[in-house]
């Protein structure tokens, strides 16, 4: 008896043994599942004022090339790169129709003579004074048509063949009178309009009138006065006059 008891007792153990072994290997081997957070929407839409997307999936189709096919269909895949354009200096093409007059700072640049090459400025006269050839008109001529004269007084045996190039350094000032803060002369930038005059002169006077103001205008000579909006286009060596208000 007592030898058969211990025999049961064994096989007993060894089940018991077996069985935790068993269970113990399940658990191990068995992968509980796994929480992932997704980002809040509405955080999201608080931060960047749209629901958080993430990065679409790209689809690579597979023909059998290997690598370089699966790289070959992603970029395919791409989108084409948007094409860039580049615009001419606003500068340039404002010069090209600009009249000169008295006040304006003109380069003059001609190809190979150092000594001609300098910064002239347009007298009161309305003329620039160089070596050689000595004064030279400006008033009333574009930047093109002063380098084509000049040119034409050099070949006139001075230079066979001259190259000259006119560009504005800087324009003659404008001026603004009346209500405004700080009423004076100011330099000009191109394609400035008055409501950027107004501005750049300290802005309106409590007693200023603000829809409409007299810009007096000058070339060639004569004159023009007319009353227009402050987004009127203002030209170099323009007067604004600011009104005042009677209510």
């Amino acid at each position: 008896m007592p030898v058969a008891r211990a025999f049961r007792w064994s096989i007993l153990a060894a089940s018991l043994a077996a069985s935790a072994a068993l269970t113990l290997g399940g658990c191990m081997q068995t992968a509980g599942p796994v929480a992932v957070m997704q980002p809040r929407a509405d955080l999201d839409s608080m931060a960047y004022g749209q629901p958080y997307s993430g990065p679409q999936p790209v689809v690579v189709a597979n023909n059998g090339g290997g690598a370089i096919a699966a790289l070959s269909n992603s970029f395919a895949a791409s989108p084409a790169p948007m094409p860039v354009g580049y615009a001419a200096p606003m500068a340039a093409r404002y010069d090209a129709s600009y009249h000169l007059d008295a006040g304006d700072k003109l380069r003059v640049v001609v190809y190979g003579q150092e000594g001609l090459t300098n910064s002239y400025a347009i007298d009161a006269g309305g003329s620039i004074t160089m070596p050689l050839i000595g004064g030279v008109p400006a008033r009333g001529r574009t930047p093109a048509g002063l380098a084509g004269e000049i040119a034409a007084r050099l070949r006139n045996g001075y230079i066979r063949e001259p190259s000259v190039a006119v560009e504005v350094e800087s324009y003659r000032p404008f001026f603004i009178l009346g209500e405004v803060t700080a009423p004076g002369q100011y330099p000009y930038v191109p394609n400035m309009t008055v409501e950027s005059a107004v501005a750049i002169a300290g802005g309106f006077s409590p007693r200023a009138k603000r829809d409409v103001v007299t810009i007096t205008h000058t070339e060639n000579g004569g004159s023009m006065r007319a009353v227009v909006p402050l987004g009127t286009p203002l030209n170099p060596g323009d007067t604004v006059f600011v009104g005042e208000r009677w209510f």
